[in-house]
């Protein structure tokens, strides 16, 4: 799927208009990170703790 972001940041918008809209993706994205904060920080570490062999740390698997 290839979004066109031209068509989602259009030209034009008034100073409030862009301000609510980051003000409510702000609240939003603020209140996923809150709500699913334990699973992001999680799969974070997983992703982290793959990036290298605990026994012989120089060992690390490149990600593709």
């Amino acid at each position: 799927m290839i979004l066109d972001l031209d068509a989602l940041f259009p030209e034009g918008l008034s100073d409030e208009t862009v301000t609510a809209v980051a003000e409510l993706l702000n609240e939003l994205a603020n209140h996923w990170e809150s709500r699913y904060f334990q699973r992001i920080r999680a799969y974070q570490a997983r992703a982290q703790s793959d990036l290298f062999d605990a026994i012989d740390p120089w060992r690390r698997e490149i990600p593709d």
